[in-house]
């Protein structure tokens, strides 16, 4: 899968493999052994704990109403969630997550350009003790958009000894909207529960260097906008 590298600059590695391009699911992209997939239900389990970590891999344009459903049912399992869309038109993404595999982790990060309407739910539920969640957004958004981002994070009781990271960051264009609410709710003691929202914005420092260096307002947006998305 090279040219995911190369056109979504996507970070493949030894895994078994779910790959969604423009919301449609591509089995001749895909490798798996230990995944099954409801198309009808678009739900992804982890039924049997994997040799290999699992890499579901979102790319494309979105638009409309789209569910993602993922339940990591097995133990000690790796799952990454690598997710970089863009929409020009209204979408509504919706993620639940599930993780009911003891010492099993789900790491999710969500790279979305938004051109138009876009809201995000993410719904984490911890139902086993020694899981992780870690979901991590980036929205661009861009000229005259309207970003939502709502992300929930319930770790349930006798769940003890979890991890857990919900967060938010934006970089806004003119005259944007922008909502962020990231929320934990927590019935047991965790190793770690974190929630944040942030608005990245260059720092004055860094445009004075870019403009000495030669380049224009709009090569320096660029730049910025760039480093961003890019930014891991």
């Amino acid at each position: 899968m090279s040219y995911l590298w190369q056109e979504f600059n996507i970070k493949t590695f030894q895994a078994e493999t779910l790959v969604f391009r423009d919301g449609v699911f591509c089995d001749e992209l895909s490798d798996y052994e230990n995944i099954v997939y409801n198309a009808d239900k678009n739900i992804i389990s982890i039924n049997k704990t994997p040799k290999l970590p699992i890499h579901i891999i979102y790319i494309g344009e979105i638009g409309g109403d789209i569910n993602l459903n993922i339940d990591v049912l097995s133990e000690n399992t790796k799952v990454v969630l690598t997710t970089k869309i863009k929409n020009k038109k209204p979408a509504f993404l919706n993620i639940f997550i599930k993780n009911t595999g003891k010492n099993s982790l789900f790491d999710g990060q969500i790279i979305v350009q938004n051109y138009d309407n876009l809201k995000i739910d993410v719904n984490c539920n911890h139902l086993c003790e020694n899981t992780g969640i870690f979901v991590k957004t980036r929205v661009l958004a861009h000229k005259n958009s309207n970003t939502i981002l709502n992300g929930y994070a319930n770790i349930e009781k006798n769940m003890e000894n979890c991890d857990s990271d919900i967060s938010f960051s934006v970089m806004a264009d003119e005259n944007t909207k922008i909502q962020m609410k990231p929320v934990q709710y927590i019935k047991s003691v965790p190793n770690s529960a974190k929630h944040s929202a942030s608005l990245y914005k260059p720092n004055n420092n860094q445009i004075i260097y870019l403009r000495n260096a030669g380049l224009s307002t709009s090569e320096i947006q660029d730049i910025f906008k760039e480093a961003f998305l890019s930014n891991e």
